[in-house]
């Protein structure tokens, strides 16, 4: 079963960093564009970065400077560093993929920035 999987959320103060990473799995014989989205409570999923199969990227203004996307291809993983976060970079940040050039979700992990 191809999957995608998502680690490294959690609480966090102001200026704080987080780096999360989403694993792919299963019976994968390729992957294209890899892709952050967010949700915050009450708003509607928006594109945080996304990067390509060539390793090129691109960013929401809303974080441009403070986040950065890569992958590692032969892990399968792509990562999402996330530097200087903000309360309102408080949401839900989803994995998404072209696996096998199907579009795949993962179901999220909840990223809290508080004091």
């Amino acid at each position: 079963q191809v999957q995608l999987v998502e680690s490294g959320g959690g609480l966090v103060q102001p200026g704080g960093s987080l780096r999360l990473s989403c694993a792919a799995s299963g019976g994968i014989f390729s992957i294209n564009g890899m892709r952050w989205y967010r949700q915050a409570p009450g708003k509607q999923r928006e594109l945080v970065a996304g990067i390509t199969s060539g390793s090129s990227s691109n960013y929401a203004d809303s974080v441009k400077g403070r986040f950065t996307i890569s992958r590692d291809n032969a892990k399968r993983t792509v990562y999402l560093q996330m530097n200087s976060l903000k309360p309102e970079d408080t949401a839900t940040y989803y994995c998404n993929a072209d696996l096998n050039t199907i579009g795949v979700w993962g179901k999220g992990v909840l990223v809290t920035v508080s004091s």
